[in-house]
């Protein structure tokens, strides 16, 4: 049987807030395993895993909708449409290569700027 956390060790483990894994509750990305007597949320390792997958998604600028496709493909529940899951997995892979490249560019950019301003501090000391 898996282990059972509470919200704020899950929070810990994975860098969520507490107010973010509420909101994937709210929203049903995510569903507490169970509750202890006092209501408290109780999650699994495979409730972490799920989480871990949504904040990798998260950067990548996914919508609710396509981290719900994405986490109920690795759920075992087919893709959406008809589509089989290989292929919805094949097309989130994709997608997340094409995010990531770009994600590059931005950050190739932002260290260009932060390279330049550098210079021109370095310049000005003289």
């Amino acid at each position: 049987m898996s282990n059972r956390h509470k919200i704020g060790e899950v929070a810990e483990r994975t860098g969520l807030s507490l107010r973010t894994i509420r909101y994937y509750e709210e929203v049903g990305l995510v569903r507490p395993t169970a509750r202890t007597d006092g209501g408290f949320r109780l999650f699994t390792d495979d409730d972490v895993a799920r989480l871990e997958v949504l904040k990798g998604m998260k950067p990548l600028g996914f919508s609710l909708d396509e981290m719900r496709e994405l986490v109920d493909v690795l759920d075992g529940h087919g893709g959406a449409d008809g589509r089989s899951s290989e292929a919805t997995l094949a097309e989130f892979h994709a997608r997340a290569v094409d995010r990531c490249a770009s994600l590059r560019r931005k950050l190739a950019s932002a260290e260009a700027l932060t390279e330049d301003l550098g210079r021109r501090l370095e310049g000005g000391r003289g």
